[in-house]
């Protein structure tokens, strides 16, 4: 039955934290495409420019979405609000408080007392972002573990990968635009999501599984979370090259939102695995 398929597929991953399956995933990746195509119309009929400062202006909201799982995972809330924190769901949580700051900053612009949205804007995704990190400082600190060896070692790996991919682009490939800002958003975010999945599934404090089925099954193929690295390259390197193409037939408003998306998976997901290790839940 409908019901049956539906509760299988889509709730019961949701409401017992199982792994994606093939038909989540797939119908996730629609959905995504979807509200990609929906969010770049809206932003073009509100007269928001899709470009680097409001990409930039939107990467707390992005690292919010990342600390808000979180708080799900270390058990704070016990009713059955806890699930709207939980992927998907989360990221129509996220995408409204967003949408609010998005709207309330430019009514405070139109109004004078701001002098620019996209300041204000920011600094609402900012100041959320540390008052939720604070508070998983605190749980940490009274409740479970601070662990920040497991931090460093997840930034150090993030970082040194980082620097790696940069230079490739730029002095192999000779890629002068992979030096934009947003692609380099972009490859850290990606790097960071990598690296905070092999290192907490080879080394991790606590067990840790990949969810995702593409990457589990890699994982279970090479015998180490460390190969997400390769695989994340393959994704991203030729990302870069076809929007950078897309940019310069003239299309920078539609590659840079595709560009805001991917960003997203790779961030939002790298936070949120990084301070759940910190936190050892």
């Amino acid at each position: 039955m409908i019901s049956d398929f539906i509760y299988k597929y889509y709730i019961d991953p949701i409401r017992l934290g199982q792994p994606y399956n093939i038909v989540d995933t797939f119908t996730y990746a629609i959905i995504l495409v979807l509200s990609v195509y929906l969010v770049y119309r809206w932003l073009q009929r509100s007269g928001v420019a899709l470009d680097s400062p409001f990409i930039i202006a939107t990467i707390p909201y992005i690292v919010l979405g990342g600390l808000l799982r979180v708080v799900e995972d270390t058990g704070m809330i016990q009713s059955d609000l806890r699930f709207l924190l939980v992927t998907p769901l989360i990221f129509f949580v996220v995408f409204f408080i967003t949408a609010v700051s998005l709207v309330l900053s430019r009514i405070l612009e139109k109004k004078g007392l701001v002098p620019h949205f996209l300041t204000f804007y920011g600094g609402i995704g900012t100041g959320a972002s540390v008052l939720v990190a604070c508070m998983l400082a605190w749980f940490g600190l009274t409740r479970a573990v601070l662990d920040l060896t497991v931090l460093v070692a997840i930034l150090l790996i993030a970082a040194v990968t980082s620097l790696a991919v940069m230079g490739l682009l730029q002095r192999v490939f000779r890629w002068e635009y992979a030096k934009d800002p947003l692609y380099r958003l972009l490859i850290i975010g990606q790097m960071l999501d990598a690296s905070a999945t092999g290192y907490g599934i080879d080394f991790g404090p606590i067990p840790y599984q990949e969810v995702h089925v593409v990457g589990s099954a890699l994982i279970r193929w090479t015998g180490t979370a460390f190969s997400l690295f390769p695989l994340k390259l393959l994704v991203v390197i030729p990302a870069i090259y076809v929007l950078e193409m897309y940019r310069r037939e003239g299309n920078r408003e539609f590659a840079n939102i595709v560009l805001l998306a991917m960003i997203v998976v790779g961030l939002a997901p790298g936070v949120r695995d990084m301070v759940r290790m910190v936190l050892h839940v």
